[in-house]
């Protein structure tokens, strides 16, 4: 994240100047292929170390279809059934089915998504740290840029995921995704991905911001000293706030890369509309809500994890920098 502010910034009023130009080479006393490769370290950890619990939240979404926990229904099921169904049928590896896919997937993702978000927030803030409303814009560019990338391998990783998936991995779910469906396939709930993302990132990065900012001015002293805190702190906040959200936008998303699969229904269209009118027509408007607690167990913790990884590897390329420079 941009540098803390200076009394002569925190005066100024949070407003747009998309006229600043910067070099797109360095920012924040870092180069551009560092925020790449700081961003990868933090989605993969992130990630990789939250998956059976987007597993979970996998299942539990799609319950409307034949794709879900045992036979639990929409209205019983929850996380303690959910966990204790997949580990008494599946066993351990069974939350874990997909994590090839992700792991494919996230660190390229998260290099686009930070790297992006860095350049634009230094084009819209102006230098004013506090500008709120250039970390939301910067933060909808960021998703939208990567979640071209991760939206064809999350779909995989989803498919993978299903009780019973008739996929025996990475490489034969795209084969067959391939033959059976065409490109087209995975990119199927790229559009919904966007507008969930844009505002669950806008939400995102503008709570982390004023979360980070607040948590620091608390305690000016020691901000320093408490670094790690303060940027998990901030992280699981946004990633809480913005994951409860958009939980709606997930389960379309959720039912739009699994149609068809597991029993899964399979919907003509890839309009959200006809997705959420069969949601509310089989479940109520409950079902637009399935697995919204372990989407939030998922990116309150994730959130932490990335923010201080991200952060952290900032501060190594920030000191491993200065010690050249000596």
């Amino acid at each position: 994240m941009a540098a803390d502010a200076s009394p002569s910034f925190i005066s100024q009023s949070p407003e747009f100047h998309p006229e600043i130009s910067v070099s797109p080479l360095t920012h924040d006393g870092l180069k551009f292929w560092q925020f790449m490769i700081a961003g990868s370290i933090a989605g993969s950890v992130e990630h990789m170390a939250m998956f059976p619990v987007d597993t979970l939240k996998t299942r539990m979404q799609v319950l409307g279809g034949g794709g879900g926990v045992g036979s639990c229904s929409v209205q019983s099921i929850n996380v303690r059934r959910a966990l204790g169904s997949i580990l008494k049928l599946e066993g351990p590896a069974g939350l874990y089915r997909g994590i090839g896919a992700m792991g494919l997937g996230a660190g390229p993702a998260h290099a686009v998504y930070f790297s992006v978000y860095e350049w634009f927030k230094e084009v819209f803030s102006g230098g004013n740290s506090n500008n709120s409303a250039a970390h939301a814009v910067s933060g909808v560019f960021a998703t939208v840029a990567s979640d071209a990338v991760i939206t064809p391998l999350d779909m995989v990783k989803q498919r993978l995921q299903l009780k019973s998936s008739p996929y025996k991995g990475i490489g034969d779910c795209v084969k067959r995704v391939l033959m059976e469906e065409g490109i087209g396939a995975f990119y199927a709930s790229y559009r919904t991905t966007i507008l969930m993302n844009a505002p669950f990132t806008a939400v995102h990065f503008a709570t982390y911001e004023a979360a980070k900012r607040g948590l620091m001015e608390v305690s000016p002293e020691s901000a320093n000293d408490e670094r790690l805190i303060v940027h998990a702190t901030a992280g699981a906040a946004a990633g809480a706030l913005a994951a409860a959200l958009t939980t709606p936008l997930d389960v379309v998303k959720t039912q739009l890369q699994c149609q068809g699969v597991c029993g899964c229904d399979r919907f003509s269209s890839c309009s959200i509309r006809d997705v959420i009118r069969t949601i509310v027509t089989k479940d109520g408007y409950q079902g637009l809500m399935r697995g919204w607690i372990p989407r939030m167990l998922f990116h309150a913790p994730a959130a932490a994890i990335c923010w201080s990884t991200y952060e952290a590897s900032k501060t190594f390329f920030q000191q491993l920098d200065g010690s050249k420079d000596q």
